[in-house]
C-alpha cells in the first residue's frame, strides 16, 4: 500500500477551519487536474498512478472530514 504524503493538521478554530477548507479545496482542485492529466496519457507514466490516485484520495477524504467539522460547528 502507498503512504499518502500529504499531511494536514486539523484546525482548531473556526476561522482555521475554514482557511484550511479553501486552501485544501484549491490543493484538491490542481490534484485532480493532475490525476486527470495522468489519466489521459496512459500507459506513459503509468508507475506513478497509484501514488496520485492515493493522493486525490486523501485530500479529497480529509476536505469532507473538514466540511463536517465545519458544519459541526456552525450548528
Amino acid at each position: 500500500m502507498v503512504q499518502s504524503t500529504t499531511e494536514i493538521k486539523t484546525p482548531e478554530t473556526l476561522e482555521e477551519l475554514k482557511k484550511t477548507i479553501r486552501r485544501l479545496n484549491s490543493k484538491a482542485g490542481q490534484i485532480k487536474m493532475d490525476l486527470h492529466d495522468l489519466a489521459e496519457g496512459l500507459p506513459a507514466d503509468y508507475e506513478t498512478l497509484i501514488e496520485k490516485a492515493t493522493e486525490t484520495y486523501d485530500i479529497y477524504h480529509k476536505l469532507a472530514q473538514l466540511k463536517q467539522k465545519l458544519k459541526e460547528y456552525e450548528s
